[in-house]
């Protein structure tokens, strides 16, 4: 096992940032997903597209099996055409679960049929010298937003000419801040920075040689999202999945933005027993800093690949997220820590040799969850009041 995994800040920060300039919401990933498969074959990897373009990509290790799979999702939120209004004015459905309140004031790029437009998000009523304190009392959802598009668009008759329509997809701007002390702001940091981190962690381990024991899969889907996620990209080979995705660093939660935070569980119910214990581990012994984190309104691609029957072992490790589907802030701290757990799991050794067959009969080699008493210098004494 490697003493010490470098991480390149540079090129995980030059991935992010050429990621978050291409627009990719749920259903318009097909540029994402050419630019990350030809980073993968720049790095050496021979790219497996599903027909709708999802990616798997293969680095050999010792053996074939119990290959380990690490998962990010390419797609990110975004918005669709619902309604061409009398106004010249687009009312919107969110693509993935997400607040209006952060759509308003939102820039965006329409994808029309006869191509790109551009535009603003709007509350209905965005003039306070027209509404005065109505701009302030207004409800607030989707219904109560809607897209001025920056054309001659006075109404349905201009919008149609214009060649935009119903389903036509909406992305929306990212407007990323990269700061000298290690912040980073934008959208869509679920989860193109979670990808910046696999590119980072497979560039550390070609540059310093790490050899695995087994096969790794690096996995990147297109529907997360929307809840498809790994559902079609998990191969039997893969015995254990482990999702790369944002924390919330929320009142009530425990994540940070510093180190990795482990998620124990989400609303899908526990992580595995097992891996996640592993990689708690991996962390202490490799100076990692990390915390622990449960999730009730949250689900990932991992969630995803285990409800569409893959029997894999599954864990989630997150960056911490201030903001979540909104606007984001990460730490590179908490990135370059991921990408660092990720590269000593893969080259830790297996320590369930059973899990390379998707059954086998009998016990032999199945594992314990034998939790011994704890120890207690505490006497029936020590409970009483003075």
């Amino acid at each position: 096992m490697s003493s010490a995994i470098s991480i390149d800040p540079h090129y995980l920060v030059a991935r992010l940032k050429a990621l978050l300039a291409i627009a990719s919401p749920t259903g318009f990933t097909d540029e994402a997903v050419r630019h990350t498969a030809r980073e993968l074959e720049r790095l050496g990897l021979e790219v497996v597209l599903t027909r709708r373009g999802a990616i798997r990509a293969r680095r050999p290790g010792a053996a074939r099996r119990p290959a380990r799979g690490i998962v990010s999702h390419l797609d990110t939120l975004g918005a669709q055409v619902k309604l061409l209004k009398p106004n010249g004015r687009l009312e919107l459905v969110p693509i993935g679960h997400w607040s209006a309140r952060f759509a308003e004031g939102a820039r965006a790029s329409i994808f029309s049929a006869k191509g790109t437009y551009r535009g603003s998000i709007l509350p209905l009523k965005a003039s306070g010298h027209t509404f005065n304190e109505e701009v302030d009392t207004q409800p607030s959802g989707w219904r109560h937003v809607e897209l001025r598009v920056d054309a001659l668009a006075r109404s349905q008759h201009d919008l149609t000419q214009l060649g935009i329509d119903v389903g036509d997809i909406i992305a929306i701007d990212p407007a990323p801040e990269f700061l000298e002390n290690g912040f980073i702001v934008s959208r869509h940091l679920d989860d193109k920075a979670g990808v910046a981190v696999m590119l980072a962690a497979l560039e550390a381990m070609n540059r310093e040689k790490v050899e695995t024991p087994v096969d790794t899969y690096w996995l990147f889907t297109i529907g997360e999202e929307v809840g498809v996620g790994a559902s079609a990209v998990v191969t039997p080979d893969i015995a254990s999945l482990v999702a790369i995705d944002n924390g919330t660093t929320a009142p009530g939660q425990n994540s940070s933005e510093f180190g990795v935070t482990l998620v124990m569980a989400d609303q899908t119910g526990p992580f595995d027993y097992h891996l996640c214990k592993k990689l708690f581990e991996l962390c202490g012994a490799n100076g990692i800093r990390v915390q622990k984190d449960v999730f009730r309104y949250y689900r990932s691609d991992a969630a995803s690949a285990v409800e569409a029957g893959h029997d894999v072992r599954t864990a989630l490790l997150a960056f911490g997220v201030d903001a979540s589907h909104g606007y984001e802030r990460i730490h590179l701290h908490a990135l370059i820590s991921v990408a660092k757990l990720v590269v000593h799991y893969l080259e830790s050794q297996i320590e369930i040799e059973r899990d390379a067959e998707e059954t086998a009969v009998g016990l032999k080699g199945f594992t314990h969850q034998k939790v011994p008493e704890a120890e207690q210098d505490l006497t029936p004494e020590d409970g009483q009041e003075g």
